[in-house]
């Protein structure tokens, strides 16, 4: 079964639809060298910031189920600065602290507020969420689990929408409608 398939019956809907659409953002830091896209292929711009993808999967419901989303979100920019640090221990650069406060405001915006985060406890994936938190208060309200495993969840080799399924499974109460 393939990611899709397992997500959409997490919600116990058909198989979803999906449409995307991308939110470009200006490029930032222009006369600074550090802060090149390292990743050609996220921005032609080699100043530009990622672009956020909003991604909307619909599926039918019938009259006993209701909508529910689950938002993916990567953490923002990390710093590269201390290069002595673990990857699990390294902040955000100061691009990816100005991401993550367009990110908050952006999803705020959508209404698409989480009742449930579950996140990384690497220390980006940790402070994306403390900044998103400050800049929006229906972050703070949210319940909050760190999931040690969803930093390697990426290495995880075709098990990542069952691994996925399971956690959310384990966390989500029935009234939880938006889970990120």
């Amino acid at each position: 079964m393939n990611a899709a398939a397992l997500l959409g019956n997490l919600f116990q809907n058909p198989p979803p639809t999906v449409s995307k659409r991308t939110v470009s953002s200006p490029p930032l830091g222009a006369n600074n060298p550090s802060s090149h896209c390292r990743n050609p292929i996220r921005s032609p711009h080699p100043h530009a910031t990622p672009s956020l993808v909003i991604e909307t999967v619909e599926g039918q419901t019938s009259d006993e189920s209701v909508a529910r989303r689950l938002i993916l979100l990567r953490h923002a920019k990390s710093s590269w600065e201390d290069r002595s640090l673990r990857d699990h221990d390294r902040p955000l650069s100061k691009a990816g602290q100005a991401d993550a406060i367009k990110v908050s405001h952006k999803l705020q915006q959508l209404g698409w507020i989480p009742e449930l985060i579950l996140c990384s406890d690497a220390a980006r994936t940790r402070e994306t969420l403390k900044i998103m938190q400050e800049q929006v208060r229906g972050f703070l309200e949210a319940e909050v689990h760190f999931i040690s495993s969803f930093y390697s969840v990426a290495a995880m080799d075709g098990q990542t929408a069952e691994h996925l399924q399971q956690v959310i499974s384990k966390y989500s109460k029935e009234e939880i409608l938006t889970v990120m």
